[in-house]
């Protein structure tokens, strides 16, 4: 990520936390800043590139098989038609990959590194380790390749992601209204995080709550929840962090103590 990127975060995510703070008491450089701006300066480049690599590889299957004549389909849509159905995919693809690194014990290993955050901000969107970040977005976004959507409807959802990612994860107490019976926000999202037995295994999606509600995973109480966290034994730096998951890989130590 350019300081350009960081720049603009900054600049929007620091106002709206002292604004419209969740926690008042949090403050901007609250425990594990540290280790969640190496991520945030670190991952971004390892996660590119080993996303290029597999985008590639997949690129080269799907020439092979997805019919040309779909994938011309598609991409004639008009942006407007193209963009919610992106959307709506590449969340069905999130929230796969999402409940999958709920469930499987070994791959629990890579997502608990983002559930061991305490301290929720816009900073800790970027506490993801690369193995579950290229999962994650290899879920999302090869179909969208594959179904032959265009390059600027790919391109508009990757920002749209971006600046939302860092809206879920904010701390703050901005509600979005009637939307939220649709879209993700700060609080459908901290309850994913909550560490509570109850909000365990509950909403997966990334941007919409529509997956959520289909297959029965949605929890919305009306506070923000009191704490989060995993109580798993994850390291508290970046380097440690990224070495745990592979540590007893298969064991069902911790799983799913969260």
């Amino acid at each position: 990520m350019d300081w350009r990127q960081i720049l603009v975060l900054l600049l929007i995510f620091i106002p709206l936390e002292r604004l419209l703070p969740n926690r008042p008491e949090q403050g901007i450089f609250r425990r594990h800043w540290v280790t969640d701006s190496v991520y945030l300066l670190a991952n971004g480049l390892l996660i590119r590139f080993l996303f290029l690599g597999l985008l590639a590889l997949a690129l080269a299957v799907i020439d092979r098989t997805v019919p040309d004549t779909l994938q011309a389909q598609v991409g004639g849509l008009p942006i407007w038609v193209q963009l919610p159905i992106a959307i709506l995919i590449a969340d069905l693809g999130f929230y796969v990959h999402h409940r999958l690194f709920h469930s499987v014990p070994f791959l629990w290993r890579f997502h608990a590194i983002h559930h061991s955050i305490e301290d929720l901000d816009w900073l800790a969107a970027h506490r993801v380790h690369p193995v579950d970040q290229l999962a994650s977005s290899s879920l999302s976004l090869l179909p969208l390749f594959a179904l032959g959507f265009s390059t600027d409807v790919i391109a508009l959802h990757a920002l749209i992601y971006f600046v939302h990612s860092h809206l879920l994860h904010a701390n703050t107490r901005l509600r979005l209204g009637p939307l939220e019976w649709l879209v993700a926000s700060p609080h459908f999202h901290h309850w994913h995080h909550a560490a509570e037995h109850a909000a365990f295994d509950r909403n997966f999606g990334g941007q919409t709550l529509i997956w959520d509600r289909l297959f029965g995973t949605l929890r919305l109480p009306a506070p923000f929840p009191a704490r989060y966290g995993t109580s798993d034994p994850v390291p508290p730096d970046y380097v440690r962090q990224l070495a745990w998951p592979f540590l007893g890989l298969f064991s069902r130590k911790g799983y799913p103590a969260r």
